[in-house]
């Protein structure tokens, strides 16, 4: 039987609201973000190029029910904040390495100096991931419709690899990275691999990335442990030929860093300094549209020493700054709380915490948005977040990943700005854990399907 937790929360018109700048210039890892027509931003494996003063993001246009590639998306920004949705950029193919239930991953996208269209790069490959290529597609404008090629060619064969990432140098030459530490340098048109410079890279991983500061460059990667999140690590060289340096983990050991996947580091121009700003995934197999979220953070360097020394959940990106994610939100009263069923939930330690599908906690507030305070842990899985209007119409549903290797307190969940009325909050246990396996079998993800919540905070 489905039982319903009422918790009856009240806000009024007079509680302190942020400021524009609190609410829509601050970079919120962990959680979802949405884009101008208040849709989740989906976007993985991306890359941002910025071009005409713009800043234009692509990634794979997830799904929740398969892994099968579904497009590319590309979303546009003047501040790496506020995200336009412009276009599914390139859709599934009729066939080929790209046509129908096939992988689409790692999306990548240059504009070629010498011919000024944009060519976009991705790995393909069968769901089994045993027909692995790189791709690639060109586009006369950056945010139009991709016209895909097939595999990218190194002396007249496709190159058959999986995990990739590019890397464009001051000087215009484009790079195809490819997982364990192949480096090929790009024609001059991008449209093919004219040389490997680099064979092998002894310890390295996939997810590879690649920036350069002060002349010295740095090569981002991850171990391979499928959708898990791991410790990822760099190397520095004085050339991209090598020899290479590896200098160990970029964010503190045991981090993980900070639950996510290296897949890009882009160059943030602030003032008359380059920051090397981190983009990792926080993957959520298999309800990735909705739960899987982003790390976005900026980089320390200091000669060969790079490192995130801490996570921001929230930070100001034209300050560099963090800031307090929770800022001016007003905090539930937990006397407030009204438990209609107390064997469906556990209360210890001041927290709720569920594991049987289809319980349910409700909340009424009045404000422009609400928040989730909670815990992620080994043992959780996924929570059904619906926001109600006050004719019970629903204005917001979507998944919510409770599950981290390592115990995690934090922010799990932010709303879109709302307009201040009368809301509901409901949080439903699914009952569905994330549990996934490698090409070995090996199995991964939690054991169980709790969701544990600490705090509900709205503004």
């Amino acid at each position: 039987m489905k039982h319903c937790i009422l918790i009856c929360i009240f806000f009024f018109a007079g509680c302190t609201v942020n400021s524009t700048e609190d609410y829509h210039k601050l970079i919120r890892n962990g959680v979802p973000w949405y884009d101008t027509d208040g849709n989740i931003v989906n976007a993985h494996g991306a890359c941002i190029v910025e071009d005409g003063g713009r800043y234009y993001l692509f990634g794979e246009w997830k799904s929740d029910q398969s892994n099968a590639f579904p497009g590319f998306s590309c979303y546009s920004s003047d501040d790496l904040v506020t995200w336009k949705f412009e276009n599914v950029v390139l859709g599934v193919q009729p066939e080929g390495i790209l046509g129908p239930n096939r992988v689409g991953e790692r999306v990548k996208v240059m504009k070629c100096p010498s011919t000024g269209e944009y060519v976009m790069y991705m790995h393909a490959d069968d769901m089994g991931y045993k027909d692995p290529h790189i791709g690639y597609a060109t586009c006369k404008t950056i945010a139009g419709d991709y016209e895909f090629h097939g595999p990218l060619l190194f002396e007249g064969e496709p190159i058959r690899r999986w995990d990739m990432g590019t890397f464009q140098d001051t000087d215009g030459t484009g790079y195809l990275l490819i997982h364990h530490g192949i480096i090929y340098r790009l024609s001059e048109d991008y449209r093919s691999a004219e040389a490997k410079i680099l064979e092998h890279l002894q310890a390295s991983g996939e997810s590879p990335a690649m920036f350069k500061k002060n002349g010295l460059y740095y090569l981002l990667y991850s171990d391979l442990t499928s959708w898990e999140k791991n410790d990822n690590y760099y190397f520095t060289a004085s050339s991209i030929e090598g020899p290479w340096t590896r200098q160990g983990f970029f964010a503190p050991q045991g981090s993980l860093t900070y639950y996510s996947q290296t897949t890009f580091v882009f160059p943030l121009v602030r003032g008359t300094d380059t920051i090397p700003m981190f983009m990792g995934d926080r993957w959520s197999y298999p309800h990735q549209a909705s739960a899987a979220t982003y790390v976005w953070m900026p980089m320390s360097v200091d000669g060969e020493h790079l490192s995130i020394p801490e996570y921001w959940q929230s930070w100001d990106v034209d300050k560099l700054q963090q800031v307090d994610p929770l800022k001016g939100s007003t905090p539930i009263v937990r006397n407030r709380f009204k438990l209609n069923n107390e064997t469906d939930w556990n209360t210890d330690n001041g927290q709720l915490t569920s594991r049987v599908e289809g319980s349910t906690l409700e909340a009424s507030f009045r404000g422009t948005r609400i928040a989730i305070v909670g815990e992620s842990n080994a043992n959780s899985g996924y929570a059904r977040i619906r926001i109600l209007n006050a004719n019970k119409q629903e204005v917001l549903s979507t998944l919510v990943d409770f599950y981290s290797k390592k115990t995690d307190r934090n922010m799990r969940f932010l709303s879109p700005v709302l307009p201040l009325t009368d809301y509901t909050l409901q949080i439903e246990v699914t009952g569905v854990m994330p549990v996934w396996s490698d090409k070995s079998k090996a199995r991964f993800g939690s054991t169980d399907s709790f969701v544990t919540v600490d705090d509900i905070v709205a503004w």
